[in-house]
């Protein structure tokens, strides 16, 4: 299992804080390991965090990235998407992620996909111009270099040059209109739309409950990754 998360809550500067991740580890769990205990950490440690989250949280993910890289000979050649989630005092949410682990809210009873699948086909024109290469060989997906399936992650000692860890920020105000957030790693996206998963958890008040639901319906449907699923229910 090289799937991480984090769901807790904190109480900072009088403000409540929910910090929910989903980190899909390959190549062993070193990485996602460290970025289950550290990256929240850092980004609320950012100096500009409550003025500017948005800036904050580009920052806090490049520099987790760049202690990952530098520190390979103990957390390991390995890497991780992530896709994060911080709940200001129950009025606003921001998301953000870097690969393929995603983030999707239901609104009045529709699927809204909030982040971006950064997939190599995507980015080729960044990745060659960084000295790298994309190739699909027959039957599989894009991979950089031929070997990774994403274009963004945290860690890849070995593609370091050509990966980013830039992530895509978001953020979504609070209101009656929203039901829950469900933030997973690809395994559950491989083998579910975004609105089959809103429609399997709409009926399911527990968000425990619903998480499970949808793990045990993309093993059913023969998902072959690891999956990782969390729901955060509004209201």
């Amino acid at each position: 299992m090289e799937d991480y998360h984090v769901a807790e809550y904190r109480k900072e500067r009088n403000h409540e804080l929910g910090l929910f991740a989903i980190f899909d580890g390959h190549l062993g769990n070193r990485v996602p390991s460290y970025l289950k205990d550290h990256l929240f950490n850092n980004i609320l440690d950012e100096p500009n965090f409550w003025k500017d989250p948005a800036t904050a949280i580009k920052n806090a993910y490049r520099s987790t990235n760049h202690f990952i890289l530098e520190n390979s000979m103990e957390l390991g050649p390995g890497g991780s998407t992530a896709v994060t989630a911080i709940v200001i005092d129950g009025k606003g949410i921001w998301v953000a992620n870097i690969g393929d682990s995603r983030a999707v809210v239901c609104v009045g009873g529709f699927a809204n996909q909030l982040t971006v699948d950064h997939e190599p086909h995507t980015e080729r024109k960044r990745i060659e111009k960084q000295g790298g290469f994309v190739i699909t060989f027959p039957g599989d997906v894009p991979r950089v270099n031929g070997q990774l399936a994403v274009a963004r992650a945290f860690g890849d000692q070995s593609l370091r040059a050509h990966l980013s860890s830039e992530p895509d920020v978001r953020y979504v105000p609070i209101d009656s209109t929203m039901d829950f957030v469900i933030l997973a790693s690809d395994g559950l996206w491989k083998v579910m739309k975004n609105q089959e998963a809103v429609d399997l958890v709409k009926p399911i008040k527990d968000p425990r409950a619903a998480a499970k639901r949808l793990t045990t319906e993309a093993l059913a449907r023969k998902s072959k990754d690891d999956i990782s699923c969390i729901v955060i229910r509004f209201g």
